[in-house]
């Protein structure tokens, strides 16, 4: 399967648009951002997990990288609640549930495979900064290597965004909103733009929280890559 599988050009997503699509196990569904591979896949979803629904233990081979969106992600490591951002690196396994419910943003297969970084911040908790040249921009740093950078960004209302597209880059709105090309973005749409696009973002008038990557378009691999 393949879907938004071309990088070099502009790809959206309003996810609440979508309809919920079953998985493979049940009471587990989700809404597809972008996906090259099936069942094993490189792919970025929404996934809902219904309370008390859970997944087959499993290893992570090419690292999994998630938001918690709403209620309670939970595995034998801890429990994780909205605002959570994670890290399970290459060769990481666990056994993912959710007693009350959850929706998460997840990413699969997006690692460097010599990583082994573990990350588990909680965005409601820690501190944003001003960005250094920036206006209107505060910063919550997630993580970053040679590969990428993750951040949680805050635009004010109205401000005009810049943001480096040399690599490539990525968004999914947390909440309130902004435009980009005449499109608006609102709470869980998704937008990846090339490498060296021309990006123009206005935020919406009550602002917007909203995590970013940018860089990892020059490092993209698929499953069947790797030996």
């Amino acid at each position: 399967m393949e879907l938004n599988a071309d990088f070099d050009a502009r790809a959206a997503v309003h996810s609440e648009q979508l309809e919920w699509r079953a998985s493979p196990m049940k009471g587990v569904s989700r809404r597809m951002l972008d996906r090259i591979g099936d069942e094993v896949a490189r792919a970025t979803t929404i996934v809902r997990y219904d309370p008390g629904s859970h997944f087959s233990a499993h290893t992570h081979t090419g690292g999994e990288e998630y938001i918690v969106l709403d209620g309670v992600f939970q595995d034998e490591h801890g429990d994780f609640p909205v605002g959570s951002y994670v890290r399970n690196p290459p060769t990481s396994s666990h056994t993912p549930r959710s007693d009350p419910g959850t929706v998460i943003f997840v990413k699969l297969w997006q690692f460097d495979m010599a990583d082994r970084t573990h990350v588990n911040i909680n965005m409601n908790e820690a501190k944003a900064a001003p960005a250094e040249c920036r206006d209107g921009v505060e910063i919550l740093p997630l993580h970053r290597d040679d590969r990428e950078d993750v951040r949680m960004e805050r635009w004010a209302a109205g401000a005009t965004v810049t943001v480096d597209t040399e690599g490539g880059a990525e968004f999914l709105v947390l909440d309130g909103s902004f435009e980009e090309s005449g499109e608006t973005f609102e709470k869980h749409s998704w937008l990846r733009v090339p490498k060296g696009y021309d990006l123009s973002i206005v935020a919406g008038e009550n602002g917007a929280r909203v995590w970013v990557k940018t860089g990892h378009l020059d490092y993209v691999i698929t499953p069947d890559q790797v030996a």
